[in-house]
């Protein structure tokens, strides 16, 4: 079993949904710091979800508000992510806000 500790970063510039991370086959991530940085002076929100293996999607937040200028860390416990799920986030404001998530890899 290895262990690789390891972050996903993105800066949004669309309002589409954007993969941060898909997890690897036979692996699990287990997510212990998620931070959204919102770099403008104007409020944003974020929508963080994840899409199984089977492609059902489950909103993790929904439409939350990032105040601007600041940085919010969303997690307040480790986020399991299993293999083949995909993690998107989405913001309301393109090239406002910047996503840095943390996590441990488990194969």
């Amino acid at each position: 079993m290895a262990n690789n500790y390891k972050n996903a970063k993105l800066d949004l510039t669309t309002t589409s949904a954007t993969t941060l991370y898909t997890c690897p086959g036979a692996t699990t991530a287990l997510f212990k710091s998620f931070l959204v940085c919102n770099d403008s002076a104007h409020n944003d929100t974020i929508t963080v979800t994840i899409t199984d293996a089977d492609s059902n999607l489950f909103c993790v937040y929904s439409v939350k508000a990032i105040s601007g200028p600041s940085t919010e860390e969303l997690l307040t416990a480790p986020l399991v992510v299993q293999e083949n799920e995909i993690v998107k986030v989405t913001a309301a404001t393109a090239d406002r806000l910047h996503v840095v998530a943390s996590f441990l890899e488990v194969t």
